[in-house]
């Protein structure tokens, strides 16, 4: 089974940055697709941003792009998600979720990443932009 373990998040003002780190465990990444979600309060979980297993790919809600970057090192077995110019919009418990694609097909349509698609979850981050 794999594990995955977010880190990074916390309280920013509006404007800040963070980098929200993803490990896993005991399973190497390098043939699973990775999904950032994120939920507010009150809201329903929504995808932000996908990278293929590939890492060739990369997607990203309309909400965030530009602002959010998506990475992976398969040395470290760690996918990133670097968050830019953060608004109080961003505030969310912040979900990384992982699904094996060895022939990297997902991740590549339009659109953000959809929770149905990924089997392993992490506990999830809490990130509070406020000033």
């Amino acid at each position: 089974q794999l594990q995955l373990v977010e880190s990074g998040g916390g309280l920013v003002q509006p404007g800040g940055s963070l980098r929200l780190s993803c490990a896993a465990s005991p399973f190497r990444l390098d043939y699973y697709v990775i999904g950032w979600f994120r939920q507010a309060p009150g809201k329903e979980r929504e995808g932000v941003s996908c990278i293929s297993s590939s890492g060739d790919r990369t997607k990203y809600a309309d909400s965030v792009k530009g602002r959010f970057t998506i990475s992976r090192d398969n040395a470290k077995n760690i996918v990133y998600l670097q968050m830019n110019s953060l608004k109080s919009d961003d505030t969310a418990v912040y979900y990384c979720a992982a699904q094996r694609d060895p022939y990297s097909t997902m991740c590549a349509m339009p659109g953000v990443p959809v929770l149905r698609d990924f089997a392993s979850w992490g506990q999830g981050t809490q990130v509070t932009v406020s000033s």
